[in-house]
């Protein structure tokens, strides 16, 4: 019988082990040992999703907080999208031209701490969203960072 995960949660932070422990949770995934976007027969599951869910921290992004990655559908984001309309959360959408996933990540979440500590927002660290596409995935050929941030 094959099964599936709907999400996996970590408690870590990030610091140098806690972003190890980041890297070894999703290299899990796309590998298909956890099985979120794989079943547990290593088929992929079609409209799914890998979102980074961002919670219970125990501070601000200095501190711990749990990870989860989640499998969504298309819904999901639209209910996001809702969400900024409403002014719960804020989107970033960061790209990169050579497709490297971790430079547009990186570039989101300086976007992210620089308004943050120039007051432009005020984040409720309460639970943040973060979805990255590869470049082979895109229209455009270029890798894509989007996050939602919980403001005030």
């Amino acid at each position: 019988m094959a099964y599936k995960l709907k999400e996996v949660t970590v408690r870590t932070n990030n610091y140098e082990e806690g972003i190890k422990v980041i890297g070894e949770i999703w290299k899990d995934i796309v590998s298909g040992k956890l099985p979120i976007l794989f079943d547990t027969n290593h088929m992929f599951q079609q409209g799914i999703s890998p979102v980074s869910k961002y919670s219970n921290y125990s501070s601000d992004e200095n501190g711990d907080y749990d990870l989860t990655i989640l499998a969504v559908t298309v819904d999901f984001f639209q209910k996001m999208d809702a969400e900024v309309n409403k002014g719960f959360y804020k989107k970033y959408d960061e790209k990169d031209e050579s497709g490297k996933i971790s430079v547009c990540t990186r570039k989101a979440w300086e976007k992210v701490w620089s308004e943050q500590k120039s007051g432009d927002i005020h984040r409720t660290f309460t639970a943040d969203f973060e979805s990255t596409v590869p470049s082979e995935y895109t229209k455009d050929g270029k890798a894509h960072c989007y996050l939602y941030i919980a403001i005030k």
